[in-house]
């Protein structure tokens, strides 16, 4: 007993962070009073108390044997000249503290949320509007191209000028506006909203503004605003695709024959998005100065220069074609091309900087681009699914009936609030200033990831309507560009395995990096400071877990809406922080080779996030009818972070025997069927159903898939008593069970139901019957098609 209640009294020192020296009291006192200790363990006692209590002489004979004992076996982790630009770029936010154990609740209430300026929503309703209504996907795809007259519309209103000040002729719009014109043009077209996105994403604009010098500025934004200057990336290689750093394109620097000094580059790059139209490239390349022109290196590192496509040498006459989707996307080659040094973005001063350019920039484009085009796609999903599921019957039912159908009709509702949530959340920080490079590839990889499940069980439901192309066809062409969402902007499996966790544990981790910092520097005092303050949050993160983990809990304090669910989210970051600095101690420097332990401890810290954006949300918008959602989301992903660390034990040595303790107390259990149904049930609800697809494009063309789609579902709303009146007076045997159109009309003959309701029910049927079918082409037309 007495051994039971020490164990309590030692969580309860951890749970409340106790200071060393109330460690050391208790024990002495305990031990003293409870467990008659000897006096081998009084000398013993005392001596560590002097020993660890004494800063000086803990310094001397603790930290000190620490630092050397490091030193001399080579276990210092090394970080590396790239390693080190990338944990600088971006900033830490919220998701540092779930390597504290703890959620700041009060940080996530008060993030400010962006609101959308009058001209913001004025162009989302005039400019992007007009843009949707210009062209359809279909006929992009038979072109292979957009039409010239959409071109020259997107230059003329400065599409590709999103992200550059007004005081340059761009829009100088927000993060959030950015994402809801991808957003809105996604669901009219992936080429539409690519195209307009890659300029406004990683690129010569954003290069320049943030490293260019002002003459740069007021050379190449202004045209580059008004598509007077077309703008394409080129990094990727051959052999360098997510290892950027192993680029071989090649810069030479050189004096020419007026004695100037010159770059002389060679290049193949390919995967260049508008690579092919480009007037402008931004290249990536080695610069060397084997002549030793600007100083003693020869090597001087990555560095970005901004290329005229129509200089000698420069080939983007090629393209490629990914997956069919026909966007412009190319390979660029350069021989022997020369460039001046005031090419270079930033000129002199940038020379050797590329790939820090490149990692900031990345740790803000992630979270805009690719999420805003996933959440556009899986909106436009929902919105097909739950419409046509209503409208489409199979054994006298709708089949949105069936549980199966439910479930996944479910998943993609709450997959898509989902989305919504943590776009909103993540923008918000951005436009306030905040560069999250760990959340924002969180967000790159769970809204691709989330837009696949999305689409696939999107099709899956859809069955052959989802099969057959054709202008009818509203999600195949997503389906079909979905791996390229995937692949880009780092590849998903390098982005689980490598960068979630691996680059968050050292960036948020309040005192990992400073401690390897400490020790590079041989700073003793310093390192011991960190080291026990790491020792203090390990033990406070334990002495939190094992009470949370016997109460379940319930004895964390929180307030607002779904306190149940951010009582888990409190347990879960106590968890994640002993859990994780366990196995920094177990695998050391090793630890970034353990990629399939990495990429779990990544899936915990990216469903923490989710999780807390989409309690976030709804604190900030409380709409009854998405109560369900949020339990879905919060249920799914409790039981995604249990799968994950249950992984982690079973991959770890020795704590693989806790399992079952973990296994019978879990965080929480997937999602009930009930809960499925209850969900699928709400989208019947036209209002419920347009508030989660809010922001797509909606046509007014009645020849339009998704206006027939929507009409047809508001018909269907509109004749659904009087297709009851059908039934009963079928069931009843007044009418013959035979096809709709004839028992309406025996019906009408027999006054069952008035001319008006005969009339609407068959345009009804009509408009039903419309939106199943599905395109045929005379086979000549099919032959000649895209």
């Amino acid at each position: 007993m007495e051994t039971l209640v020490f164990l309590i009294f030692l969580t309860v020192l951890g749970f409340y962070s106790a200071p060393l020296i109330a460690w050391f009291g208790f024990i002495g006192i305990y031990a003293y009073f409870f467990f008659n200790a000897g006096i081998i363990f009084a000398i013993l006692f005392f001596g560590s108390a002097i020993l660890f209590l004494n800063k000086a002489i803990r310094e001397k004979f603790v930290s000190q044997a620490i630092v050397d004992f490091i030193k001399k076996k080579g276990l210092l982790p090394k970080i590396s000249a790239t390693e080190e630009a990338a944990l600088q770029a971006g900033t830490t936010w919220v998701e540092s503290n779930f390597f504290k154990a703890q959620v700041d609740f009060n940080q996530i209430k008060n993030e400010p949320i962006t609101k959308l300026t009058k001209e913001e929503q004025a162009f989302l309703d005039n400019e992007v509007e007009t843009l949707c209504n210009m062209t359809t996907d279909w006929e992009i795809f038979q072109k292979r191209d957009l039409p010239l007259p959409v071109w020259k519309f997107i230059k003329e209103k400065k599409f590709f000028g999103m992200i550059i000040p007004k005081e340059y002729d761009g829009l100088g719009f927000s993060a959030t506006a950015h994402s809801k014109v991808i957003e809105k043009l996604v669901s009219r077209s992936q080429v539409l909203a690519i195209t307009v996105m890659v300029p406004n994403s990683l690129g010569p604009a954003e290069l320049i503004l943030k490293h260019g010098t002002q003459l740069q500025k007021d050379l190449y934004l202004k045209k580059l605003a008004i598509g007077k200057e077309v703008p394409c990336f080129a990094l990727t290689e051959p052999n360098a695709g997510s290892d950027a750093t192993s680029i071989t394109s090649n810069g030479v620097l050189f004096k020419d024959e007026n004695d100037e000094i010159k770059i002389k580059l060679n290049f193949e790059k390919r995967y260049i998005t508008l690579g092919n139209i480009a007037t402008l490239i931004g290249l990536a390349f080695q610069l060397n100065d084997p002549e030793h022109l600007l100083g003693e290196e020869e090597d001087l590192g990555i560095t970005f220069a901004l290329v005229n496509s129509k200089l000698e040498g420069v080939d983007n006459s090629k393209r490629h074609d990914p997956l069919g989707i026909p966007f412009v996307n190319s390979p660029l080659y350069g021989k022997d091309v020369i460039i001046s040094l005031s090419d270079i973005i930033g000129e002199k001063e940038g020379i050797g900087h590329g790939w820090q350019m490149l990692v900031e920039s990345l740790s803000i484009g992630r979270g805009i681009s690719l999420p805003s085009v996933s959440l556009g796609g899986s909106k436009l999903a929902l919105k097909t699914v739950s419409s046509y599921t209503n409208l489409r019957e199979q054994f006298g039912l709708a089949i949105g009936n069936f549980e199966g159908i439910e479930e996944k009709i479910a998943k993609v509702a709450a997959f898509t609030y989902l989305q919504n949530a943590a776009r909103n959340y993540t923008l918000d920080a951005i436009d306030n200033g905040v560069r999250p490079a760990v959340v924002n590839s969180i967000m790159k990889y769970h809204a691709t990831e989330k837009f696949r499940e999305v689409i696939n069980d999107t099709m899956d439901i859809l069955g052959g309507a989802a099969i057959i192309r054709g202008e009818k066809n509203l999600l195949a062409h997503a389906y079909f560009a979905l791996p390229i969402s995937i692949t880009v902007e780092g590849a998903n499996i390098l982005t689980r395995n490598l960068m979630q966790f691996g680059q968050g544990l050292i960036k948020c981790h309040p005192y990992l990096y400073q401690q390897v910092k400490a020790l590079e520097k041989g700073d003793t005092k310093t390192f011991d400071a960190l080291l026990f303050s790491h020792i203090g949050l390990v033990t406070h993160a334990l002495g939190k877990t094992v009470a949370y983990y016997f109460t379940r809990g319930y004895i964390a304090q929180t307030q607002g809406n779904f306190k149940r669910y951010k009582q888990k989210l409190v347990w879960v970051s106590s968890d994640f922080t002993f859990l994780s600095n366990l196995s920094l101690a177990i695998f050391g420097a090793n630890i970034k080779k353990k990629e399939n332990i990495s990429a779990r401890f990544g899936d915990i810290l990216s469903w923490c996030y989710l999780i807390t954006a989409t309690l976030r949300e709804f604190d900030n918008n409380p709409t009854k009818e998405h109560k369900d959602l949020v339990r879905y989301v919060c249920e799914y992903g409790f039981n995604q972070i249990q799968e994950a660390k249950e992984q982690i034990l079973r991959n770890m040595p020795v704590f693989k025997a806790i399992l079952p303790l973990i296994k019978i107390n879990p965080f929480s259990l997937k999602p009930a069927d009930a809960l499925n149904k209850k969900i699928v049930d709400s989208l019947k609800n036209e209002k419920i159903l347009n508030q989660l697809c809010d922001g797509i494009f909606m046509p007014k063309n009645e020849n339009d898939a998704l206006f027939q789609l929507d009409n047809a579902v508001k018909l269907s709303h509109q004749t659904q008593n009087i297709r009851l009146k059908i039934k009963q007076a079928e069931k009843s045997g007044l009418i013959k069970k035979q096809t709709l159109p004839l028992m309406i009309e025996e019906a009408l003959s027999q006054s069952l139901i008035t001319k008006k309701e005969s009339t609407l029910l068959l345009k009804a049927h009509e408009a039903q019957q419309e939106v199943i079918r599905v395109d045929a082409f005379d086979a000549k037309v099919y032959k000649g098609q895209k």
